[in-house]
């Protein structure tokens, strides 16, 4: 399984950013999704993550300004962003389970005050 995320920028905060992230194989379809972000100095944390299902989950410092979505055909995952504050600059990582984990290679959103 390879990820392969996209969307990241740099953007004025009150902005607006959508990231996609793209699954080879066919796990996807019964995987869990999520995203994960790392600041500098930080570790890294849980954004959102949607189920096979369509629950979702997300972060207390993005819930109701960040929306995780997954389109079964494309084998893709997106996350939209609004509202974004300088505090959600960080690099984004996709992230995938399905038995094992798999990680894309992160992208760098950047949100200027």
């Amino acid at each position: 399984v390879q990820l392969q995320a996209s969307g990241g920028g740099l953007v004025q905060a009150g902005g607006s950013l959508r990231l996609s992230c793209a699954a080879s194989g066919s796990v996807f379809r019964n995987a869990a999704m999520a995203w994960y972000r790392q600041a500098p100095g930080n570790e890294r944390e849980l954004v959102a993550r949607i189920t096979a299902g369509l629950n979702t989950y997300y972060g207390g410092s993005v819930e109701g300004r960040f929306t995780i979505s997954r389109d079964n055909a494309k084998s893709a995952v997106y996350l939209q962003m609004n509202s974004l504050k300088p505090e959600d600059t960080a690099v984004y990582y996709c992230h995938l389970a399905a038995g094992r984990e798999y990680w894309g290679q992160g992208t760098q959103v950047t949100v200027s005050s």
